[in-house]
């Protein structure tokens, strides 16, 4: 692939509560499935390991040596792909971040905290400090988690960082979705940036999530997105910094 090109896929994924070791297969199962698609890419929804269980959060944090970490990094070194899925992280100082862990095909790990909390998710996590940002193939790709695209600051920071692309990976219920659509097509043209979504499907958290998983090109253009909450790979095929197109695959059973 061309060095200003790069393919990036949106896992939208059945996600059963607290059961780690069952989401963890299913994430495995999607990783083969969208690097045999072709994707440098791909990108789990928010807490997309655990699901979006605040209450569970400390009881599952995992610390960054955790052994689901080292199988998901075995998995993008196998199918050369970057992984980025939702997880509590451990946090030794304080309470446990929402966070994503991301790892490389060279087998290099790294990970970013949630910086904006929705209203009472401090009483369960604490906030990230650390913008992350990170290059595949000449390409500067932002990471955001939910709640960090609603506040200005969070994607001005990393436009001003040499962003060209803008990654949310979320939980949206049905009822917040046409609002967040909105927000996310506006922020796309006012800083000229493809912005993507990796959503939920299933109930977590007591939300009824709605899927949608897709991408706005750079005039806040929806190219593509997935059939509501049927469980999907989307494809975002983007060029010098422009979502030029985009493919939707319907996920049956893969495990």
């Amino acid at each position: 692939m061309n060095s200003s090109s790069i393919t990036i896929g949106l896992a939208q994924l059945p996600v059963a509560k607290g059961a780690v070791s069952e989401n963890l297969a299913t994430h495995l199962a999607y990783i083969e499935r969208v690097a045999k698609d072709g994707a440098d890419v791909v990108v789990f929804p928010e807490l997309s390991l655990t699901g979006y269980e605040l209450a569970l959060l400390e009881e599952l944090a995992m610390p960054k040596t955790s052994d689901v970490f080292n199988t998901l990094s075995s998995a993008a070194v196998q199918h050369n792909i970057v992984v980025i899925a939702g997880c509590p992280l451990h946090n030794e100082d304080s309470k446990p971040h929402i966070g994503a862990v991301i790892c490389f095909p060279s087998g290099e790990r790294e990970f970013y905290a949630k910086q904006y909390l929705h209203e009472g998710e401090d009483v369960y996590c604490s906030s990230g400090t650390q913008h992350y940002l990170f290059t595949v193939n000449d390409m500067r790709i932002a990471l955001a988690v939910c709640a960090d695209f609603a506040n200005p600051a969070h994607i001005e920071t990393a436009v001003a960082q040499q962003a060209q692309v803008y990654i949310a990976s979320a939980l949206i219920s049905e009822a917040g979705y046409e609002a967040d659509a909105k927000l996310l097509a506006s922020m796309a043209q006012r800083h000229q940036v493809p912005v993507l979504l990796s959503n939920h499907l299933s109930i977590t958290g007591g939300w009824q999530t709605c899927g949608n998983s897709g991408g706005w090109n750079a005039e806040g253009e929806l190219i593509v997105a997935a059939d509501g909450t049927e469980p999907s790979l989307v494809l975002c095929h983007i060029h010098q910094g422009q979502l030029i197109e985009g493919m939707k695959n319907h996920v049956s059973s893969l495990h």
